[in-house]
């Protein structure tokens, strides 16, 4: 297994389905019953459950600044977009998430739809 991820509340939960096959154990904030958490309740969450974040904002970089990684946080730079641009963002760079992650030199990875 290359990483579980955790679905921020500005995604929506259909990706954890989506990519199971190469993202398995991966959640959403809302079906842990998270979604009214702040964000760093969020950050502890999935620090302590070996997580990395995925988010559509930018709010987790002072948190991930201040605290440091682990947990990862993938931002898509993809704004208001069909789930299909999430899902193929996060098949196409697979691979150099999980490597990224697995080096674990950098705390935040963004990706972008261009």
């Amino acid at each position: 297994m290359c990483v579980k991820l955790l679905f921020d509340q500005n995604l929506s939960y259909k990706l954890v389905s989506k990519l199971q096959d190469i993202y398995p154990e991966s959640k959403h904030v809302a079906l842990l019953d998270l979604d009214t958490s702040s964000d760093l309740e969020l950050y502890y969450y999935a620090q302590k459950h070996n997580f990395t974040l995925v988010l559509k904002d930018s709010d987790f970089n002072d948190i991930s600044t201040l605290n440091g990684y682990p947990p990862h946080i993938l931002w898509l730079r993809v704004g208001n977009s069909k789930i299909s641009v999430a899902e193929n963002l996060l098949r196409k760079h697979h691979n150099m998430i999980c490597n990224t992650i697995q080096e674990n030199k950098i705390g935040i990875i963004e990706l972008n739809e261009l």
